[in-house]
């Protein structure tokens, strides 16, 4: 498979086969989706989130390292003030030497200057060009340009339109996030100019993800159609699959949390208990069998037919 691209590609950036990152999935991504993917020629990045303790995430870090040569490691970093364990998060990324990081919601600068002193790229999430030319004055080696038809916390704008828009105020390359399933979707994003591909929800229903069957088999039930936003999980709109509970539940905060979110001196920490008790409620409907079914997936899934291993699903976007 041959890319053509303008820019300097995410094979060339990281040493890869192909230009596609296997996004960062809370709650979903593990280190053997990790390993899958890497030894399948892409690169993959895992939510440092995802780890109970620091002393974990360091063993799985050690774990992916002992099982693949390739360069493609990464870790992604949310660096809003909700994550409590960011500092040390980073600290861990910088001693094991990953390869790369992603950051998300939040001002990425301390990551920035520590990697690039440690030799680590980073590329940051974005969703409008205004935030792309700051991360890029800041140092960032990549941006990743989550659109609208993103999984988890997606942005406003479709694909075409928002590269056109960072293109216009940066020089650095650019990652698409949203949308992709298939070969032809990811030699389209190429075509428009994009560095590479972050694709994640395709990678749900892989047989290595040790997330409930139930999660699974409903990435492969339901459809684009069936993605809606969210604002009960985090506080900012993020993508469900828009079940019987969902449906039942809501998906906007009520008006005592829209009040509480408003308040200046308190505001930073009802953020924070959305965030843990939304996380919680993920984390639940992820891992068992429940009625309260929120699955987070972006509208992607509609590419989703079956459960294959990760090797499988590389396959068909890039063979």
């Amino acid at each position: 498979m041959i890319f053509i691209m303008k820019q300097k590609s995410l094979t060339q950036l990281l040493d890869i086969r192909y230009p596609i990152i296997m996004a960062p999935m809370f709650l979903v991504t593990n280190t053997s989706m990790m390993i899958e993917a890497l030894n399948s020629g892409i690169a993959a990045c895992i939510p440092a989130l995802n780890f109970r303790t620091n002393h974990d995430f360091k063993k799985a870090i050690q774990k992916i390292r002992a099982n693949t040569t390739s360069k493609g490691l990464g870790v992604n970093l949310i660096v809003n003030k909700s994550n409590l364990k960011m500092q040390k998060q980073l600290e861990t990324c910088i001693e094991m030497q990953v390869d790369f990081i992603i950051t998300s919601l939040g001002n990425p600068e301390k990551v920035i200057n520590l990697s690039k002193k440690n030799r680590i790229k980073v590329f940051c999430d974005v969703i409008e060009e205004k935030h792309a030319k700051k991360v890029e004055k800041i140092g960032a080696d990549g941006i990743v340009a989550v659109n609208k038809d993103a999984g988890g916390h997606a942005g406003k704008l479709n694909s075409k339109e928002l590269i056109n828009r960072i293109n216009r105020e940066c020089s650095i390359p650019i990652i698409s996030a949203g949308g992709v399933g298939t070969k032809t979707g990811v030699e389209s994003k190429i075509k428009e100019g994009y560095s590479g591909l972050s694709i994640g929800s395709p990678f749900i229903a892989c047989k290595e993800a040790e997330i409930s069957n139930e999660y699974k088999r409903a990435c492969v039930n339901y459809g684009k159609k069936d993605i809606v936003f969210t604002t009960k999980i985090s506080g900012t709109p993020c993508t469900v699959i828009n079940t019987p509970f969902v449906q039942k539940v809501g998906t906007k905060q009520n008006w005592f949390e829209k009040i509480m979110t408003k308040n200046k001196k308190i505001k930073k920490w009802i953020k924070i208990i959305t965030y843990i008790k939304g996380m919680r409620s993920v984390k639940k409907a992820a891992f068992s069998s429940t009625y309260k079914t929120v699955w987070c997936a972006g509208p992607s899934i509609e590419y989703t037919k079956k459960i294959l291993p990760v090797k499988d699903i590389v396959k068909k976007l890039t063979t």
